[in-house]
């Protein structure tokens, strides 16, 4: 049965996705102001074909603003998404993935090198070319994803791209808690959170066919630009608001709100 209503979801999802692709890619020529909102509502529609269940806490930011998230899944990109306007900053081999890497591009994606050094300074740029223009990106300081237990320490070397007047930076946490209405059990969290050497394809089917997942994003308060320090500061300061979010999530939900 399982096997069945994942081969339902993922047809749904694919009947959805590609007829809206060249949808947004007419909207980014013609109409860029919808075009950063149209992935948030098709978004909410794929957490609803796939069985996932998004509870928010805790309110935006005020754009621009650089969300520094926590990485457990390629689910965060469709929650994340879901639950506000914005774009992400990914590694560049993203941009050369079949079918995920054309998702990546329409969304407006920033593709950066984290392999060169020399070329820090390119995607630093490309970075605060963007939140000068008052977008909202989305940025994975982990650098990898993890079981969604922990939080991996945060690489500062982007964080400098935020320094700009005016530009927010807001913690957020993500926490994988529900499974079928009851507490996710550790045995099913590689079910979800996708990091190591597993393969894309396989882990995205394991999921749908494990069944509907509850998941809780929460907004932390902002930094605002006069509270900010140097990057390696700034990068533990936010490092330590979202580990503390997490722990509170998985340890006591009951004092989420």
């Amino acid at each position: 049965m399982s096997r069945l209503v994942a081969g339902l979801r993922l047809g749904a999802f694919a009947a959805v996705t590609l007829p809206l692709m060249p949808v947004q890619q007419l909207l980014l020529w013609l109409w860029p102001a919808m075009a950063r909102r149209f992935p948030m509502h098709y978004h909410r529609l794929v957490l609803r074909l796939i069985g996932v269940k998004l509870r928010s806490i805790g309110d935006p930011a005020v754009e621009p603003v650089l969300i520094v998230s926590n990485h457990v899944s390629w689910l965060d990109i469709v929650v994340l998404s879901a639950a506000s306007p914005c774009s992400f900053i990914a590694k560049q081999e993203v941009h050369g993935w079949p079918f995920f890497g054309s998702l990546a591009r329409l969304q407006r994606t920033v593709f950066i090198r984290r392999d060169r050094r020399h070329e820090a300074g390119k995607s630093r740029d490309a970075v605060r070319k963007r939140l000068d223009a008052g977008d909202t990106l989305v940025l994975f300081a982990e650098g990898t994803s993890s079981d969604g237990l922990r939080v991996l320490p945060f690489k500062s070397s982007l964080f400098a791209a935020a320094d700009l007047s005016g530009v927010h930076i807001q913690p957020v946490t993500l926490a994988y808690l529900g499974h079928r209405h009851l507490p996710l059990p550790r045995r099913l969290r590689p079910f979800y959170a996708w990091y190591g050497a597993m393969d894309l394809a396989p882990h995205l089917w394991q999921a749908l066919c494990a069944g509907p997942i509850e998941v809780t994003l929460i907004r932390h308060p902002p930094l605002h630009p006069e509270a900010k320090a140097d990057r390696k500061s700034l990068a533990r300061a936010v490092e330590k608001t979202v580990r503390q979010g997490l722990q509170r999530a998985l340890h006591r939900p009951g004092e989420l709100g």
